[in-house]
């Protein structure tokens, strides 16, 4: 009897597959995941060989399937374990839509966007990496240069025709040269940048179980700014998204100002002290009105 492909991952708290599935779109062209007809594709590498599994909406929760590999159990819980923290799915976020449901002008996004949750990035590497990518230019082609250097560095699955890519390991990083990554349109900086931080976590002197180990999240914010071409808003930036550090903010994005000015909280990029007022009525919640924020600047189609 040949062993099923699938699983279920039970979802206990608010959850939508749709909200989160949007976000992941939200029509850039990131080549780490696919999302097509109602599935979100991911490759990741078990064991140093690539997987690949798609992942669907199921009445239980979430329906994955490992579509080129023999599933078993250490590589189920692998999957499962990536998922769950790639999803924040085991954070109750009742209290954070408590707050939003009593804020004058964003309590719509309590329906609106109901189930969204902190969409992660697993890997500190990679969030760390993509957060200097994207300093100071604008999203479309931020994904640009990390597909052109995920395509040469990273590793390729060719799945029924299709190709799914992984982030590169830091060593893999290294085996580029600054020239390399001048080629894909890094500024001299950015090349330096990268290769430096990948250096450190290849050779253990940064790593995530390091970093989440530390005792506040002061000391895990002095650890990443002591790296070159780290400043706080690519900290906060990789803390939000790899660590699930609640409390932190990449203040100034352009695309959190965007949204503040478009719901009128704010008139001036400079009225910083509105900024700081609103967030304190999140205190605690702060990663997730980021991420709400940042949802209302990609509608949905039909929306």
């Amino acid at each position: 009897m040949m062993q099923s492909k699938v699983f279920i991952i039970p979802t206990h708290h608010a959850f939508s597959f749709k909200e989160c599935a949007w976000f992941l779109h939200r029509n850039f062209d990131d080549c780490m995941h696919l999302v097509k007809n109602d599935t979100i594709y991911k490759a990741l590498l078990f064991d140093d060989v690539p997987v690949l599994f798609s992942i669907s909406a199921h009445p239980a929760g979430l329906q994955v399937q490992v579509l080129n590999a023999e599933l078993h159990e250490p590589l189920q819980q692998y999957i499962a374990s990536y998922i769950q923290d790639w999803f924040d799915l085991d954070r109750n976020i009742a209290p954070f839509y408590v707050r939003l449901s009593v804020h004058p002008v964003l309590a719509y996004m309590r329906e609106s966007y109901a189930g969204l949750r902190l969409i992660g990035i697993v890997d500190l590497f990679e969030a760390l990496c993509w957060s200097i990518i994207g300093q100071q230019i604008n999203l479309p082609f931020a994904y640009k240069m990390k597909r052109r250097m995920v395509e040469k560095f990273g590793t390729t699955l060719t799945y029924n025709d299709e190709k799914f890519y992984i982030f590169p390991t830091p060593q893999q990083l290294l085996t580029a040269s600054i020239d390399d990554l001048r080629a894909m349109q890094f500024s001299q900086k950015k090349a330096e940048y990268v290769l430096t931080l990948a250096q450190a976590f290849a050779d253990g002197s940064l790593s995530k179980p390091q970093l989440a180990n530390l005792p506040s999240l002061t000391d895990k914010q002095k650890a990443l700014t002591s790296l070159r071409g780290i400043g706080i808003w690519t900290a906060n930036y990789a803390l939000m998204k790899s660590l699930h550090e609640l409390s932190c903010v990449p203040h100034g994005d352009v695309g959190l100002l965007k949204a503040l000015e478009q719901h009128s909280i704010i008139a001036q990029r400079n009225e910083t002290g509105k900024i700081e007022t609103l967030f304190k009525d999140f205190a605690g919640w702060e990663a997730y009105l980021v991420i709400y924020l940042w949802r209302t600047l990609a509608k949905m189609p039909g929306e």
